[in-house]
C-alpha cells in the first residue's frame, strides 16, 4: 500500500556508484596489464627471447580486448573474466618458462588482489585455492614441458608461503571493504526512512507528504483532481494523561494501522504532526473523499486498543477539502485545517463539511 510503501533512492544511487567504480577499476586493471605486458614484450624482444615476447604480446592484446568491452561496450562482467583468466594463463606460462632470469614466479603475488577485487571474497577465494594449486603443481612437477624452468626448493616454497601470506592480507582487506561498505549502504537506509517516514507509526511523515502534495497540485494544474483529509485523534491529551504516554504512543501505532488498511493503493496517509494525520487521496472529489473519511472515522471508532487490564478506544475529528482551480498548497491545507476545527467545536467524532 503507498501509505507503508518505502523506496530506497540513496542506496540505490550507492550502489549504481559502486557497481560504477568497479568498473572504472576493471578499465585500470586492464589498462595496466596491457601496459605493463606490453613493455615486458618489448624487453623480450631486445633480449630475443622471442617465445615469451610472442606470449607476452598476445597478453597484451587479450588485455586490450578486455579494455576495449569495458571503455567502449560497457560489458565490464565479461571483461573481469577475461582479465582474471588471461592473467591466471599468463602466470603459468611465465612459472613454467621462469621468464627472465627465472624470475617470471615472482609475478603471481598481483593475483590475491586482483581476483577477490574483481570477484568479491568469496568466489575470489575459490579462484585463489585452484590457482595456487595448479601453480603449486607446476612448480613442483619438473617434467611437464621440454625446457621447464628450474627452481630451487627454497625458492619454490618461499614464492608459496608470500602468495598465501598476500592472499590472507587480500581476503582481510576485501572482507572489511565489503563490511564498510554494507554497513554505509544500511547507515543511508536507515536515514532515508527517516528522513521520508515517521519511526513510531511507519506513516510518511510531513515533509514527505508535502513533496506528494507539491506533485499532486502541480498535476491538478493539467485537470487532475485530488482531496485532503486533516485528521487529529479526540482528546488525545488526556489518553496520555491518564495512561501515560506509551499507551499514547500504542494508540497512535494502532490508529496509523487501521489507517493503511483502509487506503486504496494510490492513496497516501501520513502521520503531520502530534496527533494529526494527512490523507491524499488522488482522483477523489470532495463526495467521494467524504465517504472514504466516514469509513476511516467509523473503523477508528470501533477498534480498541488491548491493554494488560481493559481496552480503550478514540475517535478521530476530520476536516475534507478537495483542491479546485489554482488553490496554493496553503489555502489546500488551510481549509482543510478550518473544517478539522469545526468538526472538534460541533462536538468531535465527525467529518466536515457535510456532503
Amino acid at each position: 500500500m503507498k501509505g507503508i510503501e518505502l523506496k530506497e533512492p540513496v542506496s540505490t544511487k550507492l550502489q549504481s556508484l559502486g557497481e560504477l567504480q568497479q568498473t572504472k577499476v576493471i578499465a585500470l586493471f586492464s589498462l595496466v596489464g596491457m601496459t605493463i605486458t606490453g613493455l615486458m614484450a618489448l624487453f623480450a624482444v631486445y633480449n630475443q627471447s622471442w617465445t615469451l615476447a610472442l606470449s607476452l604480446f598476445g597478453s597484451s592484446s587479450i588485455f586490450f580486448f578486455a579494455f576495449y568491452l569495458v571503455k567502449w561496450r560497457n560489458h565490464s562482467h565479461v571483461s573481469s573474466i577475461i582479465i582474471t583468466y588471461s592473467l591466471y594463463i599468463l602466470m603459468f606460462y611465465l612459472i613454467l618458462t621462469g621468464g627472465v632470469a627465472n624470475t617470471g614466479p615472482l609475478w603471481i603475488s598481483i593475483v590475491p588482489p586482483v581476483t577477490v577485487y574483481i570477484h568479491g571474497l568469496r568466489k575470489g577465494l575459490i579462484n585463489i585455492s585452484i590457482f595456487v594449486s595448479i601453480a603449486a603443481f607446476i612448480m613442483f612437477s619438473p617434467n611437464i614441458i621440454e625446457q621447464q624452468a628450474l627452481y630451487p626448493i627454497e625458492f619454490k616454497l618461499r614464492i608459496i608461503y608470500s602468495f598465501l601470506t598476500i592472499s590472507f592480507l587480500s581476503a582481510l582487506y576485501e572482507y572489511s571493504r565489503t563490511g564498510l561498505y554494507n554497513s554505509a549502504l544500511a547507515l543511508n537506509n536507515k536515514l532515508n526512512y527517516l528522513a521520508h517516514f515517521d519511526e513510531l507509526t511507519g506513516l510518511r511523515n510531513r515533509r514527505s507528504a508535502e513533496i506528494i502534495l507539491d506533485d499532486h497540485v502541480l498535476k491538478a494544474k493539467s485537470g487532475a483532481t485530488f482531496s485532503v483529509l486533516l485528521c487529529d485523534i479526540d482528546f488525545f491529551k488526556q489518553v496520555n494523561d491518564k495512561y501515560g504516554h506509551n499507551i499514547g504512543d500504542k494508540v497512535l501505532v494502532e490508529t496509523a494501522n487501521v489507517f493503511t488498511k483502509l487506503l486504496r493503493d494510490t492513496d497516501y496517509v501520513s502521520r503531520w504532526g502530534g496527533e494529526e494525520f494527512l490523507f491524499i487521496l488522488p482522483d477523489t472529489n470532495i463526495n467521494e473523499a467524504y465517504d472514504i473519511a466516514e469509513r476511516i472515522r467509523t473503523a477508528v471508532a470501533q477498534h480498541q486498543v488491548s491493554l494488560m487490564d481493559h481496552d480503550i478506544s478514540v475517535t478521530i475529528s476530520i476536516g475534507i477539502q478537495e483542491h479546485r482551480g489554482i488553490m496554493s498548497l496553503d489555502n489546500l491545507i488551510s481549509l482543510a485545517d478550518k473544517y478539522l476545527y469545526e468538526a472538534k467545536r460541533a462536538g468531535r467524532n465527525r467529518c466536515l463539511p457535510h456532503v
